[in-house]
């Protein structure tokens, strides 16, 4: 039994915990592990309420959960949003950035300047903000940050330039922030998934010419041969807010081996695969 009483399985008991774009997907799956583990959580989306889910994870007895409307593109709203979580709860132990948006195949013929600049205000410069305004906080708690990246800004991928951009720098962002803040003892790390089956997956995978397909290819492309769970990321976000505490400007690959071995290369036969 672990001191004061506690289960051993709440691993983040009394911390304050920030997770943006927490009402579904990833998020919604990381904002429940930590509630589960004993942490005060305020969680955002863009969406007027999340009333229903605030009022289910406040019911499990363990830890609280509070939701915010914040659009993480307006820095106002991110101003707002730091500001409700230490009026309520007197401090920041950890940030966790997941709000983002994988869109639809962009062909760069067919994009333009304004569509790269709108997703890289919600992927990159919103994960920014949110850092930059909860920093001060984190300094004084000597806490840490953990970045949603993806596999695709290390590995590319097909058709989809803009949001691979945003992920690759958001990894390289990671790394530069975890430099400068190690002199406050503030940890800033990431993960990045491969393909993890969320409603963004299957909503894309609707929109395709051939669903199935384009999910049996999305299961194949791990060296494990099916998709990851949100839980999964959850759990790895988790271990590096609870346990990684030796652990800064790391980036973990939660990928089921994608990266690894060869594989049909050939553009015109290959299948197209989304990445979170």
């Amino acid at each position: 039994m672990a001191s004061g009483g506690l289960k051993p399985s709440l691993r983040y008991h009394k911390k304050v915990v920030i997770v943006t774009g927490g009402t579904k997907g990833i998020g919604e799956a990381i904002v429940r592990v930590f509630v589960n583990n004993g942490a005060s959580v305020v969680f955002c989306s863009k969406e007027e309420t999340a009333s229903d889910l605030e009022a289910e994870l406040n019911s499990c007895g363990t830890g609280a959960a509070i939701y915010v409307s914040c659009d993480v593109t307006k820095e106002e709203e991110i101003k707002r949003l730091i500001d409700v979580t230490v009026k309520t709860y007197g401090k920041i132990d950890c940030l966790i950035n997941n709000a983002g948006w994988h869109p639809p195949e962009q062909i760069i013929d067919n994009t333009s300047a304004q569509d790269f600049q709108d997703l890289l205000n919600l992927n990159l410069i919103g994960y920014f903000l949110t850092a930059k305004y909860a920093l001060p906080h984190l300094r004084k708690t000597q806490g840490n940050i953990i970045n949603i990246s993806s596999l695709v800004g290390i590995i590319g991928q097909k058709h989809a330039i803009p949001y691979v951009a945003t992920k690759g720098a958001v990894t390289a962002m990671t790394k530069a922030m975890a430099i400068d803040e190690s002199q406050y003892n503030v940890r800033v790390n990431s993960i990045c998934p491969g393909n993890v089956w969320t409603p963004l997956w299957e909503e894309l995978s609707r929109h395709s010419s051939d669903p199935n397909a384009m999910i049996l290819g999305g299961k194949d492309a791990q060296l494990l041969g099916r998709m990851g769970t949100t839980e999964e990321c959850a759990n790895a976000v988790l271990f590096l807010a609870a346990e990684g505490t030796f652990c800064t400007g790391i980036d973990i690959l939660l990928t089921g081996g994608a990266e690894l071995n060869y594989a049909n290369k050939n553009q015109q036969e290959a299948r197209s695969s989304i990445y979170h």
